[in-house]
This record gives C-alpha cells, sequence and structure tokens, in this order.
C-alpha cells in the first residue's frame, strides 16, 4: 500500500512571556523584545499535525480523523486552551516557551498516543500570520 499523509488541524488561544529567569529585565528586553513583556501576551495558535502510514484497504484511511483529533485536543488543546503557557501547563515547566521549544513539546506529548498504524511525521505550529514553526522530530523517529 502506499504511504500517504494527513494532517488535522486545531486552534487555541494561550499566552506567554519569553524570558530567561537568570538574565536581567534588560537583557531579556535585548534579546526577547516585546515577548519578554512581564505582563505576558497572548497568540490564536494554529496547530496542524500530520501523521503518515499506508491506506487501510478496508477504510481508505491512514488513520481516522477523529481519532487524531482526540488525542491533540486530550494531550495539547484542553491543557493550553485559554491559559498561560509559562504559569499553567506542567509539560512545559522549565521551559523557555518560545514557539519553537512548544513545538518539540507538543511533539513528545502527543508521538506516543497515536495509533500504532501511524507515524507522527510533522508538528506546524503558527503563532502569528507571519511566524511559524515545523517540528518533524528527532532523527531516526
Amino acid at each position: 500500500m502506499p504511504t500517504v499523509r494527513v494532517t488535522r488541524r486545531a486552534h487555541f488561544c494561550s499566552a506567554h512571556r519569553i524570558y530567561r529567569d537568570d538574565w536581567s529585565q534588560e537583557e531579556n528586553r535585548e534579546v526577547f523584545g516585546d515577548c519578554s513583556n512581564p505582563n505576558w501576551h497572548g497568540h490564536n495558535y494554529i496547530l496542524d499535525v500530520t501523521v503518515e502510514g499506508p491506506v487501510d484497504p478496508e477504510t481508505g484511511y491512514v488513520a481516522d480523523l477523529k481519532v487524531i483529533k482526540q488525542v491533540v485536543k486530550e494531550r495539547v488543546v484542553d491543557d493550553v486552551d485559554h491559559r498561560n503557557l509559562n504559569l499553567e501547563v506542567p509539560w512545559l515547566e522549565g521551559t523557555i516557551v518560545s514557539t519553537e521549544n512548544f513545538a518539540v513539546a507538543i511533539w513528545e506529548r502527543i508521538r506516543g498516543s497515536l495509533p500504532s498504524t501511524v507515524r507522527l511525521h510533522r508538528v506546524f505550529l503558527q503563532e502569528t500570520p507571519n511566524n511559524s514553526v515545523e517540528y518533524l522530530g528527532p532523527e531516526g523517529d
């Protein structure tokens, strides 16, 4: 059977601050700019999760997208929607919550929860209309 990739999209809103505790306010402001605002800032995120696998000859599906949707909802969206990523999401604790690190953390949250017939191919996280990150996982994964 051919290998095909399918993508499920999710939306959520979250606040965060990009900063280092071990730096002064001035250093954080110089490196991270407005993203280091001590009063936080928010985004309307778009998350695309792409899985790949063989097409099932009985269903015509690579994966039931309802299942992928549920995994993304339970493992990610329910934890981060309308939350402060720095203060309210335990699986981001101790992380500089850049979009890059957030995408990697999302990968780790969902990779073991997907159906065994598919492989996680890509996490795409759009922070703004102009800024996005794509993570393809660790090599050999």
